[in-house]
């Protein structure tokens, strides 16, 4: 594929999207930017993963706990 045909492909992929205009943390911009060249493209699947239900945190208020099986008594110095 040629960059002309890659330009093309690009101009028709951006013809059926919608332009809107958000506010988002600098930081986070960055860091989305430091993933990839086009942080559009990560918000829009971030948000359809969002109105699937698909997201899952994973961060310390998300976590459960997990419990250390504690050895019956008299198996401590086994």
């Amino acid at each position: 594929m040629n960059m002309k045909d890659q330009a093309a492909e690009a101009q028709a992929r951006l013809a059926d999207k919608e332009e809107i205009a958000i506010h988002l943390d600098p930081e986070l911009i960055e860091q989305i930017r430091h993933l990839t060249n086009d942080p559009s493209k990560v918000i829009e699947v971030a948000i359809r993963q969002w109105l699937r239900g698909e997201t899952t945190r994973d961060d310390e208020l998300t976590r459960t706990p997990k419990r250390t099986q504690v050895p019956p008594r008299g198996e401590w110095n086994d």
